[in-house]
């Protein structure tokens, strides 16, 4: 395999010419993000059987030929725990590269658990262990020294084999379609869109507020949100989570009440001071029904905790039967909340929905019954049960 490092615009000019007919490429990205909003992209490296690459956007302006062939909806592009990288990529070109393969949401379907690390897939799947004492580096340094640049090639030199092992693996048996739906989802546009008025839906405590003090929250969470992205800052360097809360809670009406607030600095009140009375005061003067409600804790009934049971035993038999962790396809509290009827859920889609979740709900709805037959349980149509 040849290695190169790109570091010019012709270079990436030549290197996408040569790649625009390959069927799939390994891709991933090195970036930083601890003091700015947005993450600040470093370096992206992609490969396929013939040529592994690392290119440097730090020294290159025009990416323009890496952004036609990234999107080039004839070349797969594999990842692992894809959704950082494919934000990144939207932030950077404003669409999201299509369609896409994840070795990490592959690793759950053969059995190697949920949200698996890079490194441990490849080694379980390859027998290949790879270093990680750069997985902190700063990559914004230059010049990459050679261990890392070793380091960041690998990444896709192995994540290209992972793929292809994946896939034989899968074909084999008979589960590389039940991907589709996962994948498609990955590449949606909204998932990588800021939705500033939904960002206090993040905030933990948020759960002890309630009706206008929700209201105040959800505002003073976009504000903060979109001054985070004017400034390119981390949005916690704007102003605390425990800042907006004591906020919404206490709802001051005055910069003297402004300044009672615990961590508000007074370098904060005479840069904000003013707006953000004016944004508590329009939230304040919202109608109730305007006001957004967190979602009420579940207490479940007796009769709800047996039929989280049985559901239990339902999806530990079909996670047997297809050699599956349980855990890996979905939780005691996934359960429990499609007993209390809650529909959005993961496991009521793709992969999950036909491996179990279709079963979950005939059960649910009286059309399937579990058995016992010669010591073991078994999962039957009601009309299949000889009458009592």
């Amino acid at each position: 395999m040849q290695e190169l490092y790109i570091d010019t615009p012709d270079g990436v000019r030549a290197l996408c010419n040569r790649l625009g007919g390959t069927p799939w490429l390994a891709v991933d990205t090195e970036f930083l993000r601890e003091r700015t909003y947005y993450p600040r992209l470093c370096l992206i490296q992609i490969a396929n059987t013939e040529v592994a690459a690392c290119i440097d956007p730090l020294t290159i302006d025009d990416l323009s030929p890496l952004r036609n062939l990234l999107l080039n909806p004839a070349i797969l592009k594999v990842f692992h725990a894809a959704r950082q990288d494919l934000e990144i990529l939207y932030q950077l070109w404003d669409a999201v590269p299509a369609p896409v393969f994840d070795t990490q949401i592959a690793a759950t379907l053969l059995g190697l658990g949920d949200q698996a690390g890079y490194a441990n897939v490849v080694e379980q799947l390859l027998g290949i262990s790879l270093p990680k004492e750069h997985s902190r580096t700063d990559w914004t340094r230059r010049p990459l020294s050679g261990e890392q640049r070793r380091y960041a090639l690998d990444d896709v030199i192995y994540l290209g084999r992972l793929y292809q092992e994946m896939h034989a693996r899968l074909t084999a048996l008979g589960r590389i379609e039940w991907l589709g739906e996962d994948f498609r989802t990955l590449t949606e546009s909204g998932l990588y869109r800021v939705q500033p008025e939904h960002m206090w839906q993040r905030i933990r405590g948020r759960q002890r507020l309630k009706g206008v003090q929700l209201a105040v929250l959800r505002t003073l969470a976009a504000w903060r949100e979109e001054e985070a992205m004017k400034a390119n800052r981390p949005r916690k360097w704007i102003m605390k989570d425990e800042v907006l809360l004591d906020l919404a809670r206490r709802r001051p009406a005055s910069l003297e009440k402004l300044g009672h607030i615990r961590g508000l600095e007074r370098g904060d009140i005479k840069r904000h001071g003013h707006h953000l009375l004016r944004l508590i005061g329009e939230a304040v003067a919202l109608p109730p029904e305007a006001w957004p409600e967190t979602e009420k804790a579940h207490r479940p009934t007796p009769q709800q905790e047996a039929l989280t049971d049985l559901l239990m035993a339902v999806l530990r038999l079909r996670a047997e039967a297809h050699q599956l962790a349980s855990g890996a396809v979905a939780s005691r509290k996934d359960l429990e909340r499609l007993v209390a009827g809650a529909r959005d859920i993961p496991l009521l889609r793709g992969w999950r929905h036909g491996l179990v979740g279709a079963d979950l709900e005939r059960v649910l709805a009286g059309k399937q019954c579990v058995c016992v037959s010669a010591d073991r349980l078994e999962l039957v149509a009601r009309s299949a049960v000889p009458p009592t």
